[in-house]
């Protein structure tokens, strides 16, 4: 069975598994927030997706989220207008990830190293653009659409989960059914041969990361009026869960393996289990030991696999 398919097994198991132990966790209600919940993650895994398969990673996203979250803080406060307030967010998170971009494709750094930087940069300018403040009372009209209460009509799907469903579509459609996608793959898989094929390596990557930040600062967004209060802290440590989501979705660390659908399964299955912890009254740091332990898990499963197999083809052989 493939890595992704086995991961879509465990994600019903674990949600009959939850219908069965817990009172209230199959309901419409519980099932719209837990999504809600994950919809951030969800919205960073699809270009961190894109990225790990092309062989990078980018772990500034959620201080990218941080920073839009401050900045449309920081904005509203001074009277601009919600209108006016949320290009100029996006705007910044191109900017951000397209610095993230030029560091590794002109500068030559590894993407790992360059994001750990810049992590600690968006975070701290997220301090210097807002401080201490919480900023709240956002439109309303902007409000009710990122709330868990706020639903697709006959359905217990929130609506910005709707909307990275649309997202998830279109990424799997590029990722898996364009030129652009196979070139990913043979980026990741491996670089140098990709570039004597005629690829342009650094400018696909220049995208992914302009992407990337993209999405994180839209996430902020969703994030600050979904929660109703901007503060330079907002986000605060997501960048695990979200590499966490993408490794556990099969998506191999080192490039050129995985798919968009395995990463979509690996976001919900550590957004079910944590609200399933949650209604077990398991607290945030338990929850936060057992994303790491999956991350660990998703990291180390498939190189087992991988040795065992060689070892069993060299007997094979030998024989």
């Amino acid at each position: 069975m493939r890595w992704d398919a086995a991961l879509g097994v465990l994600l019903v198991a674990v949600f009959l598994a939850g219908t069965g132990t817990t009172d209230g966790f199959a309901d419409a209600a519980n099932l719209s927030s837990a999504l809600n919940d994950t919809v951030e993650i969800a919205l960073l895994a699809l270009p961190m997706t894109l990225l790990v398969v092309a062989g990078q990673v980018d772990l500034s996203v959620a201080s990218m989220l941080g920073l839009s979250s401050a900045l449309a803080g920081s904005l509203w406060d001074g009277g601009w207008t919600f209108e006016l307030i949320i290009p100029i967010c996006l705007l910044t998170g191109v900017l951000g990830g397209l610095l993230n971009g030029w560091l590794v494709t002109r500068v030559g750094l590894p993407s790992l190293a360059v994001t750990i930087g810049t992590l600690a940069l968006y975070r701290g300018l997220a301090s210097v653009v807002l401080g201490n403040k919480a900023v709240a009372d956002f439109p309303e009209t902007y409000a009710q659409w990122a709330r868990s209460t706020e639903t697709v009509p006959n359905t217990f799907v929130p609506y910005p989960m709707a909307l990275f469903a649309l997202l998830a579509a279109a990424a799997a459609v590029v990722l898996h059914r364009t030129s652009f996608g196979r070139s990913l793959f043979a980026i990741g898989a491996q670089e140098e041969v990709a570039y004597f094929a005629g690829i342009r390596v650094k400018r696909f990557k220049l995208i992914l990361f302009a992407v990337s930040g993209l999405m994180a600062a839209f996430a902020g967004l969703v994030y600050t009026l979904r929660y109703g209060s901007a503060r330079a802290d907002n986000g605060l440590g997501l960048e695990l869960t979200v590499v966490a989501s993408v490794l556990l979705g099969g998506v191999d660390f080192d490039g050129g393996k995985g798919t968009l659908g395995g990463a979509v399964a690996g976001v919900l299955l550590i957004g079910v289990l944590n609200n399933l912890l949650t209604l077990k009254d398991v607290s945030h740091e338990i929850q936060v030991i057992v994303t790491g332990g999956l991350l660990i898990v998703s990291v180390l499963t498939p190189r087992v696999i991988a040795v065992l197999t060689d070892r069993r083809h060299r007997r094979l052989a030998a024989s």
